[in-house]
């Protein structure tokens, strides 16, 4: 995985649209203030039920497989404990967004 780079020019400003225009702000009475886990778990399943048409009635029904699970730390993200972003694929995305005509 490649970190995300936010294209010049796209950056969030409040009260403003994507053409430059005032707006009313979204936050109704001031918003909510909502502090993210340091880690965010996410189980990958396969509902046995969907893949394979199990109907309701049968015994099966609340069959499920865990697949695996993407855990997210920071701006770094595991699948089944295992990094997913490659140290050298980002280097090589760092250089190539260095030649790129717009910074």
């Amino acid at each position: 995985m490649v970190k995300y780079q936010e294209p010049p020019g796209v950056e969030y400003q409040p009260g403003v649209d994507a053409h430059g225009e005032p707006v009313a702000p979204a936050d109704i009475n001031g918003g909510y203030n909502i502090k993210l886990p340091e880690t965010i778990v996410i189980p990958i399943e396969l509902f046995l039920q969907d893949k394979y048409h199990i109907p309701a009635n049968s015994v099966l029904w609340a069959g499920k497989a865990e697949i695996g699970t993407v855990t997210v730390h920071g701006d770094r993200v595991y699948f089944n404990g295992q990094e997913l972003s490659d140290p050298e694929e980002a280097a090589l995305a760092d250089l190539c967004r260095q030649q790129l005509p717009y910074k």
